[in-house]
């Protein structure tokens, strides 16, 4: 998967697998893996002027995920 970096003071970098719908957060404090997360979803996070803010609102309670590392 790539991982793009992002601007962000929680942050570091995302990506996503459109096959399994699968988004990867990396954030200053460990990295985790969201699923069934749809592309508009990642897209949204990607154009964002506040990572973390979308974060909080759209993601984070929203989908189920699992720390990776």
């Amino acid at each position: 998967m790539n991982m793009v970096p992002v601007t962000s003071s929680n942050l570091l970098s995302v990506g996503y697998d459109s096959q399994s719908n699968r988004l990867v957060i990396q954030f200053r404090d460990g990295t985790y893996e969201y699923s069934n997360v749809p592309s508009n979803i990642y897209q949204g996070l990607l154009s964002a002027s506040s990572k973390g803010n979308y974060h909080h609102q759209h993601i984070k309670n929203s989908f189920p995920y699992r720390k990776i590392r």
